[in-house]
Order: structure tokens, then sequence, then C-alpha cells
């Protein structure tokens, strides 16, 4: 059997991540992820793993997680962040993300907004003082 290039491979393997970037929120499977990339599921999860540290599913995962944040943080809903970002229950949401995040989503929604409200109240205090000081923004 020939062996195909190793660029070859991984530039299929990529290919997949990049169509799970594209399309985190639609679901996918890794039946469907494997058959974007041509592999069985079983090689297929190997061959990103051994690329990626991470199974093609704890990477949409963290995928959709990143994008919660970023939602939650423009002051969107959690029930509707997770819709948004491809969960089908708000409760295996809320467990992944306290999971990954280390605190609940509407937790981590009032401390953005908190930080939000610090640095609009003392903008300053949230800038390196050395780049502060160099530009006239401190007192020596």
């Amino acid at each position: 059997m020939e062996q195909y290039p190793k660029v070859y491979l991984y530039r299929r393997i990529v290919q997949a991540k990049l169509f799970i970037d594209k399309n985190y929120a639609e679901r996918i499977d890794l039946s469907y992820i494997s058959d974007e990339a041509c592999f069985s599921k079983f090689h297929f999860t190997r061959l990103f793993k051994a690329i990626y540290a991470k199974t093609p599913h704890q990477y949409l995962t963290w995928v959709r997680i990143e994008k919660a944040q970023q939602l939650l943080r423009e002051d969107k809903s959690v029930s509707e962040t997770c819709f948004l970002v491809g969960f089908d229950s708000l409760t295996s949401f809320s467990g992944l993300f306290k999971r990954n995040v280390g605190i609940s989503p509407s937790s981590y929604q009032a401390q953005m907004q908190q930080l939000k409200l610090a640095i609009k109240k003392s903008p300053v205090s949230f800038v390196p003082s050395c780049f502060a000081l160099q530009h006239g923004w401190l007192e020596e």
C-alpha cells in the first residue's frame, strides 16, 4: 500500500479543523467531520489528536465555549448564547462551560460586566504603569 505524503494528510486534517471553526454552531458530529476529511472516524480521531492534542469532539467543545465567552461578554443572555453556539441543552451547556472556564456562564457574564464598569471608571489602572508613565498619564 502506497503511503500518502504527510503534507496531504495534514492538509485534510486542517481542512476538517477549519470546517469545525466555520460550522461550530451547527449539528455536526464525528461522522460528519471525518467525512469532510475523507477518513474513517477512528483514523481521523487519532490523526486529529496527534496534531491538535484534542479529539475532534474536545476541539468542537472548546470552540463553542470560546464563542460563548465572546457572546456573554457582548451581553447576550445565557440561554441565547447556549443555542447560538450549537448546544441543544442549557444544562449541558452550563455544565461544560463551568468545567472548561471554572465558573458558570452567568457568573462569567457578571464578572465581565464588573470588569467593564471598572475599566470605564478607571481606564488608566488597566494600562501597564510603565506605559502610562511614559505617555504622561501618571505622575512620577
